[in-house]
């Protein structure tokens, strides 16, 4: 379980990003965290893994608090990041190196190393890249490298930050089946995105608004409720035609010019 316990953040006295948030994240939940760029959303993930500490409250994790230096190094154990650029994250010239770096900072035993290379790479579906090198790789490609190098650690929880947004709609669309299938096996999954289309997948919302907490809840519910265009976010394609189809504008009653008047600007 993961709780934010009315936690304050500021990077300068004065000027607050994160203002009073609580929530809490249950084992086994896929998240998405939404919001326009700027309102929090990417300090909220560094605040989860201790990247960053509160100013005030606390961020814990399994009774484990963030602002415990001895708790903190088990937390970067069990939470696992994807940053929006892979890059950032390689340090190896390597995939199979890459993978096994991560494994050796986290003292897993060498005789066991071999087995958690295998699984993670077929995670993600890169077998065939073991020796590539991973600035020769594709977008998406260095994307399921960086994801493979995290499950391999085994974490309990996986944030995704922005993981998607520079990847062509193939490689989003890859990533986002990872993310899926990794649910599906009982990860914790955090995706923080301002891609709409990508948190239809999402059991849960929290919409961030200048470092607020404005809306938890269920997808439906918030897509049904939030004027989601006044925090510069879009409605996803499907749900911007299903409401066009319950209004049942006269002047759209082709469905074909629907569907193409609604997709040219999606």
């Amino acid at each position: 379980m993961l709780i934010f316990d009315h936690v304050h953040f500021y990077y300068k006295k004065g000027q607050p990003v994160i203002q009073n948030m609580s929530f809490t994240i249950e084992s086994g939940q896929f998240v998405a965290i939404v919001g326009a760029n700027g309102c929090g959303k990417s300090t909220i993930a560094k605040l989860i893994n201790g990247l960053l500490l509160p100013k005030e409250g606390h961020v814990k994790f399994n009774d484990l608090d963030t602002s415990s230096p001895i708790e903190l190094h088990k937390i970067h154990k069990q939470i696992g990041f994807v940053f929006q650029n892979p890059e950032d994250q390689f340090i190896t010239t390597s995939v199979i190196d890459e993978i096994i770096f991560g494994l050796e900072n986290i003292s897993v035993p060498r005789e066991e190393m071999r087995s958690r290379l295998d699984h993670a790479l077929r995670a993600v579906q890169m077998e065939d890249y073991l020796h590539s090198m991973p600035h020769e790789l594709s977008g998406g490609q260095k994307q399921r490298v960086a994801i493979a190098a995290i499950v391999a650690m085994r974490p309990q929880i996986i944030i995704f930050d922005e993981a998607t947004s520079m990847l062509d709609p193939q490689g989003r669309r890859q990533v986002l089946s990872i993310m899926q299938e990794l649910h599906r096996q009982g990860m914790t999954i955090i995706h923080i995105t301002h891609h709409m289309e990508d948190v239809l997948s999402a059991e849960r919302i929290l919409l961030i608004h200048q470092g607020r907490l404005e809306f938890d809840g269920d997808p439906l519910v918030f897509f049904e409720t939030m004027p989601v265009t006044d925090y510069q976010l879009e409605l996803p394609f499907g749900v911007r035609l299903y409401q066009m189809l319950q209004q049942k504008t006269p002047f759209l009653a082709d469905w074909k010019e629907m569907i193409s008047s609604q997709w040219s600007i999606n």
